[in-house]
């Protein structure tokens, strides 16, 4: 390991629960970060934000979706790159590689299937720069879940915290993630996210999301309701498994002819609940500590439901643990870029359930 040295790398992401497009800077050796750098969301442009909304759940393999799909993906690119370029200007800065998660369309593990729109040669044409891309194929070929891929990254973002411990990133869906006494690590994508309330508030309210959880706050949540969306059999299924948005929007039609308040608080409160129910089900020992990241952490309102669901331990926000809390997806490509470039695995059989650790990702050369 002593001819692994430190990088300079911009992650990209797209969050899956459309807020925009994440880039976060950062300097590893793909086992320790060593430097934070910027890190923030661009807001996609709405006409970008439609072309992804109506390809998700869609597969590229599809000749009925295929040439939409690629459509989306060439605009996708398009404005990942000139979000690079204008990041390195503003910035001052060189990075030695890209790390392009792009954005997860349908994620069927089942079917051994993934896809996110995002292409990596591309990219790395447009920029000059090296592009590591297509992380999660080479998991769902192993026979593993495609995700999460978290873990690797908050492994390194914890090594010095008090253990056992858990880190909750609430995205478009949830994942849950780990770390024992002994350095045990397990993962899992546990149930709904943003998505299931975002999508409900921009049905009946014509917003993207449900800033700062205002409209929960003042609703009531629907216990009957709230019972039968955790009947969901995604729920129910044993780690390891994960999922894309688009498995829970079929249940979310119990909620019409909820009012906007109650539908976003019986929402919240199912994000909540299938957290809570997860954790205390599939993690062999409870944490002292758990901390929350992704766009969940920003809704006050979902951080009251989970605090009083997990009254065991205590819960914070990334803000509270100290870390940045903006891009957090950005940050984990950054990183597995590096460990791409280092030939050193994303995915563990107790993260994915591949059958043994798994490199993921290829790696791009600029052309000319």
């Amino acid at each position: 390991m002593n001819n692994i040295k430190n990088t300079t790398t911009l992650g990209i992401a797209g969050s899956t629960s459309l807020d925009g497009l994440g880039l976060a800077l950062m300097e590893t050796d793909g086992i320790d970060v060593y430097r934070q750098g910027p890190a923030f969301v661009i807001p996609y442009e709405e006409e970008l934000l439609e072309q992804i909304r109506s390809v998700l759940g869609k597969r590229a393999d599809s000749p009925e979706h295929a040439a939409e799909i690629r459509r989306a993906e060439t605009v996708f690119t398009e404005f990942a790159a000139a979000a690079v370029k204008d990041f390195v200007r503003e910035e001052g800065v060189s990075p030695d590689i890209l790390g392009f998660a792009g954005h997860t369309i349908c994620h069927r593990p089942s079917e051994h299937y993934t896809h996110q729109i995002g292409d990596g040669r591309r990219l790395a044409e447009l920029t000059g720069i090296k592009t590591a891309a297509r992380f999660r194929s080479a998991d769902i070929l192993a026979g593993g879940q495609g995700a999460p891929f978290a873990p690797v990254y908050y492994e390194a973002l914890t090594a010095k915290m008090r253990r056992p411990l858990a880190v909750i990133d609430v995205g478009g869906t949830s994942e849950v993630v780990w770390f024992g006494t002994s350095g045990e690590m397990k993962a899992f994508v546990s149930g709904p996210g943003n998505a299931v309330i975002n999508d409900w508030v921009m049905k009946h309210g014509g917003m993207h999301i449900d800033y700062n959880g205002r409209l929960a706050i003042t609703g009531r949540v629907d216990e009957k309701i709230l019972a039968v969306l955790m009947h969901h059999k995604y729920i129910a299924l044993n780690p390891p498994k994960a999922c894309d948005r688009t498995v829970f929007a079929e249940k979310m039609e119990h909620l019409e002819g909820l009012s906007l308040e109650d539908g976003a608080a019986t929402a919240t409160a199912f994000v909540a609940e299938s957290i809570a129910y997860s954790m205390a089900l599939y993690l062999p020992e409870p944490p002292e500590e758990a901390i929350v990241c992704g766009g969940g952490a920003k809704n006050p309102t979902l951080m009251r439901f989970l605090r009083q669901r997990l009254p065991n331990m205590t819960v914070k926000t990334a803000v509270e643990a100290g870390w940045q809390p903006e891009a957090v997806d950005a940050q984990e490509a950054a990183f597995w870029a590096v460990r791409r470039l280092h030939w050193l695995p994303l995915s563990f059989p107790a993260t994915t359930g591949a059958a043994e650790p798994v490199i993921g990702g290829e790696i791009f050369e600029p052309q000319g």
